[in-house]
């Protein structure tokens, strides 16, 4: 209590059901990313789909961005209702479609729809905890988000590979849908009476900050044009080679030339300080998550371990991931930002290595859990530091952009190196199979991410250690 008045809480009752249901509803996408990596393999293999396989990963990604765009700009123009209400719609609808799909290419159709669901509604939650709580409480909202990654990211690509292996692939899918109109029903429920519009008190200054119409409609265009260019470099896999790698060309080409405007300026050129962070986020995101699309799938189809062992890969790395993001949010201010980035590329290279001699060999195949949870450790110490980063180099004038570029970074250079890979899986077989070249791309890609990792600098001065502290503890698969 405080002067006779109850404390508010993120628990209080004026907002315990917008609480509990934003927090589950993040909690069934973390279940959702996980589950559909530890699953996908049976889906290609049960739906024919082998050369679609990386394009169920990738145009989600791709299609996040322009659901992330979209929605942040209907959020500033209306408020957050209408956005968050369609993101979610379209998220369950993708879901449903997945999950009934007869072929791969319907399945497909639902992870693009499912993207859309799934970049809006982060976005759009993000404008709720704004306009519901009060500046005193973002800490601990986001706090909670941040614990409704962490549990799925131990449990969820176990509780996959069971629902996989004693029900069916498909209940990955639905199971989420049917658990996801619930905890939409309790934020419509919840929500209907709250006031989601803009402060009315905001400053004329505030008000000229929002950017204008023109703007917001080129930035919605490109991300069109990027999200489209993804999924086609994902499709050239499903092409003849005569096809497929020009239109993979083309299409990295049109994504370079589209992206350049929503990052900051030089970040295609590494230029030092906020443009390398920008453009090192995207890269290493590209590497480690193509190099994750194969490892469960490598577990099942070379090694045939079951869809629920093949899961505890995931396991591995996502605990490694969050123990690594508290030391370095304890110790990583003394190490410096460079030296956590050698640290953490050494990490990198030698588990993306060891997993394609793993390949190559088909030997030892446990080795996969512990270095890919070398990996998952690895991006621990980096993927914080790069958000911590991203704000130190930024003002309140351009935070919100630099958080953006950031997020399209991160999407775009997953989708890209994913697509990529699943070109080189079915053109490049080696040893008998693509996963030693998928794992040699990812290594590759990391080598090129030194680059601007070494120019990234340690931010303006001492970094705020309350701010590498959040950092630690937020999204340990989206840092």
């Amino acid at each position: 209590m405080s002067g006779g008045l109850p404390v508010a809480t993120i628990w209080d009752r004026h907002r315990l059901g917008i609480t509990v249901g934003s927090v589950v509803l993040i909690f069934l996408g973390a279940i959702e990313a996980l589950a559909v990596t530890t699953v996908m393999p049976l889906v290609a293999a049960d739906l024919h789909g082998e050369a679609l396989y990386a394009v169920a990963f990738a145009g989600t990604l791709a299609t996040g961005v322009i659901g992330m765009v979209v929605a942040g700009a209907w959020s500033d123009r209306s408020g957050p209702r209408a956005p968050l209400y369609t993101a979610v719609v379209l998220f369950i609808a993708g879901l449903l479609i997945a999950g009934v799909a007869t072929d791969m290419y319907v399945v497909i159709l639902g992870r693009l729809i499912q993207g859309l669901g799934a970049g809006g509604q982060t976005v759009a939650l993000y404008v709720v905890v704004a306009r519901v709580y009060p500046p005193q409480l973002h800490g601990r909202i986001f706090a909670a988000f941040a614990a409704a990654w962490v549990v799925p990211s131990m449990i969820g690509p176990f509780l996959a590979g069971a629902v996989a292996q004693y029900l069916h692939w498909r209940w990955t899918f639905l199971g989420v849908a049917v658990l996801t109109v619930i905890a939409f029903i309790l934020v419509i429920v919840r929500l209907r009476a709250v006031d989601l519009n803009a402060h009315p008190d905001a400053s004329p200054d505030q008000q000229a900050a929002a950017p204008d119409g023109g703007r917001i409609g080129l930035r919605i265009i490109l991300a069109v044009v990027v999200a489209i260019a993804a999924v086609a470099v994902g499709f050239a896999a499903d092409a003849a080679p005569a096809i497929g790698w020009p239109l993979a060309l083309v299409s990295i080409v049109v994504i370079a030339f589209a992206i350049k405007p929503l990052l900051p300026a030089g970040s295609l050129r590494a230029a030092p300080r906020l443009p390398s962070v920008v453009l090192m986020r995207g890269l290493v995101a590209g590497a480690f998550f193509a190099a994750e699309a194969y490892v469960p799938k490598m577990l099942m189809e070379r090694f045939d371990f079951s869809p629920t062992i093949a899961g505890l890969a995931l396991t591995a790395a996502a605990l490694a991931w969050s123990g690594a993001s508290a030391v370095q949010g304890r110790y990583g201010e003394q190490l410096g930002s460079r030296r956590m980035v050698v640290i953490s590329a050494a990490l990198l290279l030698i588990a993306f290595l060891g997993l394609a001699v793993v390949a190559s060999t088909h030997a030892l195949p446990w080795a996969v859990v512990v270095l890919w949870g070398i990996a998952g450790g690895a991006m621990g110490l980096l993927y914080p530091r790069l958000t911590v980063l991203t704000l130190a180099y930024s003002t309140p004038a351009d935070e919100g952009f630099n958080s953006s570029a950031l997020s399209i970074s991160d999407a775009t250079g997953s989708a890209v190196t994913i697509a990529v890979a699943g070109l080189l899986f079915v053109s490049l077989p080696f040893t008998g199979s693509g996963f030693p070249v998928v794992f040699a791309l990812a290594a590759a890609v990391l080598l090129v991410a030194s680059i601007p990792g070494l120019r990234i600098g340690d931010g303006p001065g001492a970094i705020d250690a309350d701010a590498v502290s959040a950092a630690s503890v937020s999204d340990p698969r989206r840092g």
